[in-house]
């Protein structure tokens, strides 16, 4: 008998449609034709073990328990879903082979292979293993892809790293949230004063940026365009480059803040000669933007729909499972299969068929071209997410549905276009000494950004106004503009803008070599965890809405300032991050992974002091004992709270989050 093991009931019943009939269902499973078997699991079955399962001392919030490190991990099954890793127990050791079909991701790969760890699968079973990776619901994609299957064995490194991030998640949340909330307590706060491996410096660059925008003075700066002349007649403007002299009257951005001196170039260069020192023309072509990822998709729905990480992740989920409209939604790779280019013309056949305001851009798309969007060297176990194949009828889609589909639609479509082309102009001109210039682009072919709803007229326009010289050639300055500006504060964060953060943190890392090491890599947390991170913050009050913007509370202030820097800024996490994609293709070492995890948080609950929790003194909420649970979902012993009683959390347990 083989034995299909998906991560979800939706996936299995998918797996069992495109094999033999009749089916049997039964509870937990479901028995095909030919005598093989699908099960599933439902999400995680299994959960790191909490401290006191280690032991019972545990139970008690104590700073001299702390660090807690196991020196031999535990998992535990979730009681809400304990039946059915029942069900998993006696079909494996019925079955004679195993297929692995955990979602095609790092945590999909883990949730499956730690099933099989903690029932003790035999190591012959273990070895021969299969690995099935479903991208696409529909029947045809799933019968390829178990027509396509490869070893399990293959994919060992991804579920070490996976366990690694799990592991660590555990080790440096539990013990900082510990220590935080005990001394948090004593200072008078009440309340779980929650830390996490990406939550803290997520949080601490929300924070920063309020402070940034709180302290900021507006300062005024100066900008001087010269109004030039050409023989022909022709008009056009070129701003100022000031020389080195001028970097006194100057701030850090390059900007002129003394207007005395702008008022003294303007006066020079008015009714003055100008000769042209510099002019390039260069034809350049941008190609089209790749297809999603989940967090790209996510920040443009957030852009241009408002919509919460949290909430796009919500309606991918709907699309890939209920409609079949989308493939796995979870995904990181921006890249496609070479082989799925064969499907093109039936994938934009779906396209005009599912929404009716792209037909057009369909008819005119070219099938035969093929952008850099195929490369099978950047696809593994999953690819970007695309339309499928699959037609819909009209309607059957919610407005927010439908709107997230055609984002995703309309970026495959744009591998069907050709590139964007424009000239570029880059004028320079000398004025008494003093040097003024300007770039322009002007379109000579639209390309994929004829699909873009944007109009760039307006720029177009702008662009028409530099008129194409040769150097040496004699223009005359007719006046002189000098435009009054203010610095602005930096903006407060989005969802988009978040998100963004997430992916792309070497902007916000201190350290420059680390920045250099950080530049290409995912960011920190995953497709499959940042809106959830995000979200965190709010449950626990860190965050607050205010229409589209978020910004920190007055306790994530205080917490943050409460930590030391190396706990809020993410330049450890993202390194960690990088270590972690690393381990996955076998270019990092789990235990030296984990060791060096242990020393930090050794160093970093050194350097916690008690006196800097003063400051969050009569903040958060009483917490009552009932109902609270772990992530093992065992309830904390009751307690009754009273006003003579201090609503301190030690002796609770909490679930650790990143």
């Amino acid at each position: 008998m083989i034995l299909y093991i998906a991560e979800k009931p939706s996936l299995g019943r998918a797996i069992a449609d495109a094999l033999p009939k009749p089916h049997k269902k039964q509870p937990g499973y479901i028995e095909v034709g030919n005598g093989d078997v699908v099960s599933w699991c439902i999400g995680h079955l299994l959960e790191q073990a909490a401290p006191d399962d280690y032991d019972v001392k545990y139970k008690q919030w104590k700073i001299e328990h702390l660090p807690i490190v196991p020196q031999q991990w535990q998992l535990k099954a979730k009681k809400d879903t304990s039946k059915q890793l029942t069900v998993l127990r006696g079909l494996l050791k019925k079955a004679d082979q195993i297929v692995h079909a955990g979602d095609p991701d790092r945590e999909g790969q883990l949730l499956v292979d730690e099933v099989l760890s903690h029932l003790k699968v035999g190591v012959r079973k273990r070895q021969s293993a299969q690995r099935c990776l479903i991208n696409d619901l529909n029947l045809s994609a799933v019968q390829k892809s178990l027509r396509n299957l490869r070893l399990n064995a293959e994919f060992i490194p991804l579920s070490t790293s996976a366990l690694a991030r799990s592991r660590a998640d555990w080790l440096y949340g539990m013990n900082l949230t510990r220590l935080c909330t005990i001394l948090g307590g004593k200072a008078g706060f009440n309340g779980v004063l929650s830390v996490g491996r990406v939550q803290t410096p997520l949080l601490g660059l929300v924070v920063r940026r309020d402070l940034e925008i709180a302290s900021f003075i507006p300062v005024p700066f100066y900008e001087l365009w010269a109004q030039l002349l050409t023989e022909t007649g022709g008009a056009f403007s070129l701003k100022w480059q000031p020389s080195e002299s001028c970097e006194p009257h100057q701030d850090e951005q390059g900007r002129v803040i003394n207007r005395a001196l702008v008022e003294n170039v303007a006066a020079r260069i008015k009714g003055q000669s100008a000769k042209v020192v510099r002019c390039v023309n260069k034809s350049k072509q941008q190609a089209p933007p790749l297809p999603y990822n989940l967090s790209s998709l996510q920040i443009d729905a957030a852009k241009r729909f408002g919509l919460s990480a949290k909430k796009v992740l919500e309606i991918c989920q709907s699309l890939y499972e209920r409609h079949k409209l989308i493939t796995y939604p979870r995904s990181d790779s921006r890249y496609l299969p070479s082989e799925h280019f064969k499907q093109a013309k039936q994938v934009l056949s779906a396209i005009a068929n599912n929404d009716q305001s792209l037909s057009s851009a369909v008819d005119n798309a070219n099938p035969s071209l093929k952008s850099k969007a195929w490369n099978d060297a950047k696809v593994d176990a999953h690819h970007a997410i695309i339309p499928t194949l699959k037609k819909q009828r009209s309607g059957s889609l919610g407005r927010e549905e439908a709107l997230v589909y055609q984002l995703v639609a309309r970026q495959y479509l744009y591998q069907f276009y050709p590139p964007y082309r424009f000239d570029e102009r880059h004028l320079e001109v000398k004025i008494v000494g003093g040097l003024f210039s300007a770039k322009a682009k002007q379109c000579t072919d639209k390309g994929w950004k004829i699909l873009l709803k944007e109009s760039n007229k307006a720029v177009d326009e702008q662009e028409l106004l530099l008129p194409n010289l040769t150097a040496g050639e004699d223009v005359q300055c007719t006046d002189a503009i000098i435009s009054d500006k203010m610095t602005s504060a930096p903006a407060y964060f989005t969802d988009a803008s978040l998100l963004s953060a997430m992916t792309g943190i070497s902007r916000f890392v201190q350290d420059s070599n680390l920045k250099k090491i950080l530049k290409d890599t995912d960011g920190i947390g995953t497709e499959a965890t940042r809106a959830g991170i995000i979200e965190l913050l709010f449950t626990r009050e860190f965050l607050y809405r205010e229409a589209k913007l978020i910004k920190s509370t007055a306790i994530g202030k205080k917490l943050i300032a409460s930590l030391p820097d190396t706990a809020t800024t993410p330049d450890m996490t993202a390194l960690w991050e990088s270590r972690l994609s690393l381990m996955a293709k076998r270019e990092f070492s789990y235990h030296q992974f984990m060791n060096d995890l242990e020393a930090v948080i050794k160093e970093l609950s050194g350097q916690v002091q008690p006196r800097s929790f003063v400051g969050l003194k009569g903040e958060g909420k009483k917490v009552s004992y009932k109902k609270r649970y772990t992530k093992a979902g065992s309830k904390a012993p009751k307690k009754k709270t009273t006003t003579k009683t201090k609503s301190r959390v030690i002796g609770k347990k909490v679930s650790v989050k990143r």
